[in-house]
């Protein structure tokens, strides 16, 4: 049976509000809310006072890299990382190996989330040129979503068969994740410049390559399809401003039948950065240049675009220190995606009521998640407890993914993510783990 937990005098970000109030957890739901004080024992009781009580973190496009792709990274290791970074439930990537494109293989990554994850979790179903009778075959009040990479990928993963992409945006019901960029525009460039300079091509092409170009003719592909099926569509990490056309900020995240995602590293950092972060922010799509951060964070803010994640995609330092076309596309993130949103919000960027909406409510809404992304009566007691007065460096000795690198490393932020519940469980606390219970399956209200 769960313990019972009283948080006192915390202050909630919650639904475009910040008050004051006490939380009772209990059965792993929030039991109640009460600005003017509960009196109720309780197995554990936390004085908040001074800290900011949010919704758990949900984040809708992670690689655990499990199966078969484990010397990146793991679900067990990769959902801990999550955890103490304030990040609760995940939603996974199908591109493992094998990659996730049966019910069958589906099913096995669940079966391995519930034996390890400290999060609660999801998992894509991967589409390919072939599969179509198996993504209908999708329970979507079980499966977030079937994920279709528009490009940057390979083997049965790429789905490049016109035939094909009409009949899975024809046919599917549930939500549609996509990959936009497209390849025959990378590999023109790509053999351009491998014309002028050789195999040996300097990082700095990396936006030049997977260009702007390359990612709208995708992405306005996508958008033409979805118009024309009225299929839900939900196009992962924009990375341009040209792209930001192809969406809409009149009307509300529940009637959107054309959703979008805003990642922490396009936000965070530009084409500036490569000289001295190198590889470590190589990512597909690119990080273009600082107009173009700086138009997706106006979008982010104007609801064009209406969710924050990560694409937490780690690799080996060895996958990494290559040359160009060698050096893996990827980084982790998740440990590190909402200190560095409420580090925006010290910056006055974005409120603390706009991050929560982004990385918690908007992603619950736009999915349909039963019961959590808010702090609710009644919804599951994912939480987190921030410090915005504590500073915390990333360093070696504090990184968490099994790749052992970040690229926020050497970064300090102004917060520092003290507890946080899973389902009521306090499963990260200053540092500590208490791993007994597992996080669950998400469902979906579809």
């Amino acid at each position: 049976m769960n313990k019972t937990t009283l948080i006192r005098n915390a202050t909630i970000v919650n639904d475009g509000e910040i008050f004051t109030a006490d939380v009772f957890i209990k059965d792993g739901f929030i039991d109640k809310i009460n600005k003017s004080g509960i009196e109720i024992s309780a197995d554990i009781v936390i004085d908040a006072k001074g800290k900011y009580l949010l919704p758990g973190v949900i984040d809708d496009q992670v690689h655990f890299r499990e199966p078969g792709l484990t010397q990146k990274g793991e679900i067990y290791t990769e959902a801990k990382a999550a955890v103490a970074g304030g990040v609760t439930s995940f939603m996974e990537m199908p591109n493992t190996f094998p990659a996730a494109t049966t019910i069958e293989l589906l099913e096995q990554k669940y079966a391995r989330a519930k034996e390890c994850s400290l999060a609660n979790y999801s998992f894509f179903m991967g589409a390919s040129n072939s599969n179509l009778d198996e993504l209908l075959r999708v329970n979507e009040k079980e499966v977030c979503g079937v994920k279709i990479f528009m490009g940057s990928s390979t083997g049965v993963m790429l789905v490049d068969n016109q035939k094909a992409l009409e009949n899975i945006f024809a046919n599917v019901q549930t939500l549609i994740a996509t990959h936009c960029e497209d390849d025959s525009i990378i590999k023109a460039n790509a053999d351009r410049l491998k014309q002028k300079f050789g195999e040996d091509i300097s990082l700095k092409y990396h936006p030049i390559i997977r260009s702007a170009e390359a990612c709208y003719s995708s992405s306005s592909y996508a958008v033409d399809l979805a118009k024309k099926f009225n299929t839900r569509l939900h196009i992962l990490h924009i990375s341009t401003a040209k792209e930001l056309e192809l969406f809409s900020n009149d009307v509300s995240l529940n009637e959107k039948r054309i959703t979008s995602e805003a990642c922490i590293h396009h936000l965070w950092f530009c084409d500036e950065d490569y000289e001295t972060k190198g590889n470590y922010i190589k990512w597909n799509p690119a990080i273009k240049t600082a107009a173009d951060r700086d138009a997706i964070f106006a979008a982010l803010l104007d609801g064009k675009i209406d969710v924050v994640a990560t694409d937490h995609a780690p690799h080996t330092l060895e996958e990494k220190q290559q040359k160009y076309f060698n050096a893996a596309s990827g980084g982790p993130l998740v440990q590190h995606s909402l200190q560095a949103m409420l580090q925006f919000y010290q910056q006055q960027k974005i409120s603390l009521e706009k991050v929560v909406e982004k990385m918690c409510h908007n992603p619950a809404i736009l999915f349909n998640v039963d019961r959590r992304g808010f702090v609710k009566e009644g919804f599951y007691a994912d939480l987190v407890l921030v410090n915005l007065n504590k500073s915390y460096t990333v360093s070696k000795e504090n990184i968490l993914y099994k790749c052992g690198w970040s690229p926020f490393e050497g970064t300090t932020f102004n917060s520092t993510i003290e507890k946080t519940f899973v389902n009521g469980n306090l499963v990260f606390d200053n540092g500590e783990f208490e791993e007994e219970k597992k996080g669950m399956r998400l469902k979906f209200l579809r």
